[in-house]
């Protein structure tokens, strides 16, 4: 349909009156349009009527159909319904009430083309369900007056806009406000055209002017009495203008831009107002624009936003955006008021209030950025509830803006000592008001604060009160908040606990979990991975971790666990309490020097009570007594008791698991291997799912290794050809299984069946007759372009791959490819040719990674080949992914009988060497990163020199590796004659230190994330330039001749407790850590005997105001420990550090007594009224004078309104609201001081005048009004108040 009120087809039979047409014109002019006569024409909506679009439209048969005969001319205009019957140029002109009639008869004709614009989309779409040659000429036809009246639809709309400006009549012209705010010849350009100017053009000039469009905007804004639409359009729209051009707001007249926005902000529409604080974002640069928005007073508007209800929050929400607006520019927070501070607090104490989140962030960075400001104003309250009862969900953001105070002592002050983080504890000690999702929330908070210097320094005020009191409440306390507790202090210690942990708080008994199959596989690669990333680094994460347990200990820990264990009747929190008293001693064992842990393991208090044999203590005693040491038993069966760095030791404990060690289970004998072999279910069902897997792999790992054992299968039972056709593909059975966590086992047994063949002749024959292999070489010809075969659902195909067992066949392959007959059987059925053809394949990146992954690279042959064409030739992913492959082999040599094998890591180290040159940084990074690993052993990092890599494309990335070739004497030749060492501590000495403390105080901030793994989570030391040169003699000479260690030693002896200067701190943060690389080396010890830097650090340690430098020097000590001669030096100084079976110290020094390192005092606080805030923190800078408690006379109310008209006039005030009482205390109570001796002596004049007075009118029954006011003495008090504040 073409309109609601006529049809096409309708339209045809009505009688039209054609207009002249100018020939030779598609269109007629405006000018050529005469109105029609007075009674000639209806224009209203129902009675209209249409002139014909061409000669005629054929009626259709059907409403709907259209014919074939559609015969409309496209030269020949639309007249009835056209806004061309009117003279728009002359109506323009008109005035008043033509002015009227003139926008009604434009909106009526809007209203018509729209119809017309809906009637032709509808023929269009009716046209598109016939076929397209028959309709071709119609939809022609129709799409030229579509487009005709999407032309005139935008000329009408412009030409009511511009109506409407003339009946608004603005004040400003156009020409003029561009002048004014834009002066200079890029501001002079004539207007558009009517059609693609104005707020309602839907097409953007080719090339738009910012400063006119920002003019119009203005201007479109200057009017007055439209909708709100209206205005919140054009805002939205300098937005965007602003957002398209940045640097339009440095340019802006604040005379004229802040008129419209102040008109703005008192608009009574919310989304107008809105609008403005909006716009008002988008024009701040500097802080001089936040001085031009202040002259607004911007601070009595969002007061008076903030303060309104909950109707108005779309206002609220931008006047809070528009305050924080402000602390992105510097100092900023110099120009917010103290009143809209109060306002915010105030919002943030609701606790219902939706807007409170961002409220109490932005108190925070008020906090951090300016705490006189927020202190001042009140703002410490609602950040004090937020934290107190947990309900904030970010509440470690908010704990930071406090840890970040409390650092130094010069932002310490303005915060009570004992008070501001003690409150994070409330939720562990209020049982009433706490639930569980509250504590969660205050559990993170504390355990945020505890990973931190300055958190852990200010609980441990008053003996670790805050502390201990968590302690107590675990025993104390009943419900959620034990287990809190217990969760906060597995976290805190970094306690992961093992994989039978859950089953064990579940009631099962841990003999259950003593089986050697069950812990070698869910333990033996935790504890691989735990020793992996050691090499000799010092870990940082452990270091605190063993200071943080002696807290624990010392604030009474084990005693409050036994307490737990005994006195609780909730089994399972009985046994996690268990738990962790075994994870705790075990820790202990090993973090803590011996004189912190051997009186720990001894449990003496437990066995007392277990020595009471008539007391009833007993046997709960005992009881506690079995179950840890049944704990203690199991932690050390899954894991290693014995912490062996590999700095001192090459042989890496993970790889003793390479061993081969003796079967005991080949021993078995006839009647028991046929007996294994009947529970096993295979011989009596072919259903797998029957079978019993357990039974299964003991009899391939053991019995079925020996080549007769394996006949006997193959021969005498179907035992073997059961298991094999289970895993051949196309049976459909292991490939058809889902891919979940206990359908593993299916793929170790098959692993296990692999191995098991290879062991003997008769195994490996029976695999190369078996159809196995030949099936799995097919599912990979499924997969390889070039062999022919195709599958419509190919069994290594990425989804089966991901859903199923299918990915299995990988790992078997890597089990045939580490041996030599393997190898000779993937080679007969073409299986490597195969992968070269994969491996080019860019779309399957998982088949790759899948064989990358799973082969074994320890022989020499198509393995590496295939994994060297991988690492050159493959993506950017494959490449990278291909690099990590070879970790394991660069850095764990392969165990042979007669230990390791140091040339078995040459091939992988060479495909490093030439990693080191792919066009990707990221590959290059890889690279380094392994062969830094590499580096640890002694072996390998001479021969990484041996292939003397260039790193100096690689810059910062490949440094760390060059650094290492300085500790061996062959490395040092090396960089010595690239004439790298010299410029290199040179670098180092003028200012790469500074940066390495950035770097390493930011690494050690992310290692102690909560949601991290494991290997992300362990943050080594970085290499420093001074600690490699002392791990050589040609180093140590150099270090020497330079004189640097000297330098750094000097700068902490005369700088080391200073405080005030942050650049200095910097660099004497840098000086210790050069100073404690150096010290961690053996070769080191002379330049620590030179000088007496080591007792400088520990005093910094245990008395410097800083408490990040304490930490700094904590870790410092903790290098230094690691020498044999720094230990010495640190045990006459009162600190211990545990070491390993041979001797050597681990890294993990603290000290003897705790309260030498916790030796922070209370600080003086600075209280509330001694702040005193700049004049730009002001909103009011007048005090207020005192108002009357009740009615007053005339007189006196005139002055008042006289008084409050003389301040808006000379301040310029548009609102005048007193928000403010006068902010400078000292000059408040200076003041007071004088007015007293002021009040006083007019006091006095005023009681004679009094007595005169009642002498006078003794006589008189009646006294005035004003009389009896001033018989008042307090009257005549607050009457002298008044008349100094005016002036009378």
């Amino acid at each position: 349909m073409l309109s609601a009120s006529a049809t096409p087809t309708q339209r045809s039979y009505v009688p039209q009156q054609q207009l002249p047409q100018q020939p030779g014109s598609t269109r007629p002019s405006l000018d050529g349009l005469q109105p029609p006569a007075g009674g000639g024409r209806n224009l209203s909506a129902s009675a209209v009527s249409f002139a014909s679009r061409g000669p005629s439209l054929n009626p259709s048969p059907m409403p709907g159909s259209f014919s074939s005969d559609l015969r409309s001319q496209l030269n020949i205009s639309r007249a009835g319904s056209r806004l061309d019957m009117f003279p728009l140029e002359k109506l323009d002109e008109d005035d008043g009430p033509t002015n009227e009639k003139t926008l009604a008869y434009l909106r009526e004709a809007l209203t018509r083309e729209m119809k017309i614009k809906e009637g032709s989309e509808n023929m269009l779409e009716a046209l598109n369900t016939k076929k397209a040659k028959q309709t071709k000429d119609q939809r022609q036809r129709v799409e030229a007056e579509l487009n005709s009246s999407n032309q005139r639809i935008k000329e009408l709309r412009q030409r009511i806009t511009d109506a409407q400006r003339v009946r608004a009549a603005p004040v400003t012209p156009t020409r003029a406000r561009t002048e004014a705010l834009f002066p200079g010849p890029n501001g002079l350009r004539s207007p558009p055209s009517a059609s693609r100017s104005g707020a309602g053009s839907e097409v953007d000039e080719p090339t738009e002017s910012p400063t006119f469009a920002l003019a119009e905007i203005l201007q479109a804004l200057e009017v007055a009495g439209m909708t709100p639409d209206y205005y919140v359009s054009r805002a939205n729209s300098l937005v965007d203008l602003f957002k398209r051009h940045p640097t339009l707001k440095y340019d802006l007249v604040w005379s004229v831009f802040g008129l419209r926005m102040q008109a703005m902000l008192l608009s009574e529409s919310r989304e107008v107002v809105a609008s403005g604080y909006r716009m008002l974002r988008y024009v701040i640069s500097d802080i001089n624009s936040l001085r031009n928005i202040r002259a607004l007073n911007t601070d009595y508007l969002v007061t008076w936003s903030l303060i309104k209800d909950r109707k108005a929050d779309v206002e609220r929400e931008q006047a809070l955006k528009f305050v924080r607006a402000f602390l992105d520019v510097k100092d900023g927070v110099r120009e917010i008021s103290r009143a809209v501070v109060r306002s915010i607090a105030a919002a943030a104490e609701e606790p219902e209030e939706r807007l409170r989140p961002v409220c109490l962030e932005t108190l925070a960075e008020i906090l951090v950025r300016d705490p006189q400001l927020l202190i001042a104003s009140g703002g410490m309250s609602p950040l004090h509830e937020a934290l107190a009862d947990g309900s904030y969900k970010a509440s470690e953001s908010l704990t930071a803006a406090f840890l970040y105070l409390l650092d130094a002592p010069d932002r310490r002050r303005f915060l009570r000592p004992g008070n501001e983080l003690e409150i994070l504890f409330t939720a562990f000690t209020d049982e009433l008001s706490s639930n569980e999702r509250f504590l969660k929330q205050s559990a993170k908070a504390v355990s945020s604060a505890l990973k931190t210097w300055s958190g852990l320094m200010t609980l441990a005020l008053y003996n670790f009160r805050a502390i201990r009191s968590m302690i107590t409440s675990m025993v104390v306390q009943a419900g959620p908040i034990r287990e809190t507790i217990l969760d906060l202090v597995f976290s805190l210690l970094r306690i992961k606990p093992p994989a039978w942990a859950t089953s064990f708080l579940a009631g099962r008994r841990l003999t259950t979990y003593g089986r050697v199959t069950n812990l070698k596989g869910t333990t033996a690669k935790p504890s691989q991975a735990e020793f992996e990333d050691d090499a000799g680094e010092q870990n940082f994460v452990e270091h605190y971790t063993a200071l943080l347990l002696a807290v624990f200990i010392k604030s009474g820990l084990v005693p409050a666990l036994l307490k737990l264990t005994q006195d609780n009747e909730d089994a399972t929190l009985r046994r996690k309490s268990t738990l962790l008293i075994g994870e705790v001693l075990k820790l202990s064992s090993r973090l803590l020097p011996p004189s912190w842990s051997s009186e720990l393991q001894l449990l003496p208090e437990l066995f007392a009570s277990a020595a009471k044999f008539r007391d009833d203590c007993h046997f709960g005693a005992s009881g506690v007594i079995y179950q840890i040491s049944s704990v203690s038993k199991t932690l050390y069966r899954s894991s290693p008791s014995v912490y062996i760095p590999s700095a001192h030791n090459n042989l890496e404990i993970g790889s003793l698991e390479d061993h081969p060690k003796p079967n005991t289970a080949m021993s078995f004998d006839e009647g028991t291997f046929r007996q294994l072999l009947l529970e096993s279910n295979v011989l009596s069902s072919s259903n797998y799912t029957k079978w019993n897997w357990d039974v299964i792999h003991r009899l391939i790992e053991g019995p079925l290794t020996s080549g007769k054992r394996l006949e006997e299968a193959i021969k005498a039972s179907k035992f073997i050809k059961r298991i094999m056709s289970f895993y051949r593909p196309f049976k459909y059975k292991f490939s058809e299984i889902k891919s979940l966590r206990n359908t593993q086992k299916y793929v170790r047994t098959g692993c296990a069946l692999m191995n098991a063949l290879l062991q003997s002749p008769e195994g490996v024959k029976y695999l190369s007759d078996n159809k196995l292999l030949r099936q799995v070489a097919e599912c990979l010809a499924q997969c390889d372009p070039t062999s022919g075969l195709t599958a419509q659902d190919p069994m290594f195909s990425k989804d089966r791959l991901a859903d199923t067992l299918c990915g299995g066949y990988f790992p078997m392959l890597g089990i045939l490819s580490g041996d030599v007959k393997g190898m000779q059987m993937l080679d007969r059925w073409r299986i490597f040719n195969m992968m070269y053809r994969i491996v080019d394949l860019k779309q399957r990146p998982d088949l790759i990674k899948l064989m990358l992954s799973n082969f074994d690279y320890h022989l020499q042959g198509h393995p590496r080949v295939l994994l060297s064409k991988a690492l050159t030739a493959g993506t950017k992913d494959i490449r990278i992914y291909a690099t990590n492959a070879l970790r394991k082999y660069a850095t764990h040599p392969r165990m042979g009988p007669q230990g390791p094998e140091p040339g078995d890591s040459k091939w992988a180290i060479q495909l490093l060497v030439t990693q080191l040159y792919d066009p990707e940084v990221e590959v290059c990074a890889t690279a380094v990163k392994i062969l830094e690993k590499a580096c640890n052993t002694k072996n390998h990092l001479e021969y990484i020199v041996e292939c003397r890599p260039a790193l100096d494309h690689l810059g910062e990335i490949g440094a760390p590796l060059l650094l290492r070739f300085l500790s061996t004497s062959i490395g040092y030749h090396y960089l010595d004659g690239l004439d790298y060492i010299s410029n290199e501590m040179d670098d180092w000495f003028l200012g790469r230190n500074d940066s390495y403390v950035s770097v390493i105080e930011a690494s050690l901030a992310r290692s102690f994330l909560d949601h991290q793994d494991d290997h992300t989570n362990r943050m080594s030391v970085f290499d420093d330039e001074q600690e490699m040169e002392a791990d050589s003699h040609e180093g140590c000479r150099l270090l020497s001749d330079k004189g640097h260690f000297a330098d750094f030693a000097a700068t902490i002896r005369d700088h080391g407790m200073q405080s005030d200067d942050t650049e200095l701190l910097t660099k004497v943060k840098g000086c210790l850590w050069a100073v404690g690389n150096v010290g961690s080396m053996e070769l080191g010890a002379p330049f620590l005997e030179s000088c007496d830097v080591v007792e400088q650090i520990i005093r910094i340690a245990q008395h410097h105001p800083v408490l990040s430098l304490r930490g700094t020097a904590f870790f410092v000590l903790g290098l230094i420990s690691r020498s044999i001669h720094g230990l010495e030096i640190l045990a006459e100084n009162g600190w211990d550090s545990n070491t390993n079976l041979l001797g050597h110290s681990l890294g993990l020094c603290i000290p003897t007594d705790l309260s030498q390192l916790f030796s922070l005092q209370p600080w003086p606080h600075l209280p509330v009224t001694d702040i005193s805030l700049p004049s730009s923190q002001k909103t009011e800078h007048t005090r207020l004078p005192a108002m009357p408690s009740r009615p007053r006379s005339q007189s006196l109310i005139k002055a008042l309104q006289e008084a409050e008209a003389a301040g808006e006039e000379g301040g310029g005030v548009l609102l005048a609201p007193r928000v403010e009482l006068d902010p400078d205390p000292e000059a408040q109570r200076e003041s007071d001081d004088s007015e007293s001796e002021s009040e006083s002596e007019e006091e006095e004049e005023e009681e004679e005048e009094e007595e005169e007075e009642d002498d006078e009118s003794s006589g008189d029954e009646e006294r005035t009004e004003r009389q009896r006011s001033i018989s008042d003495p307090a009257d005549v008090k607050r009457r002298g108040f008044i008349r100094r504040a005016f002036g009378r």
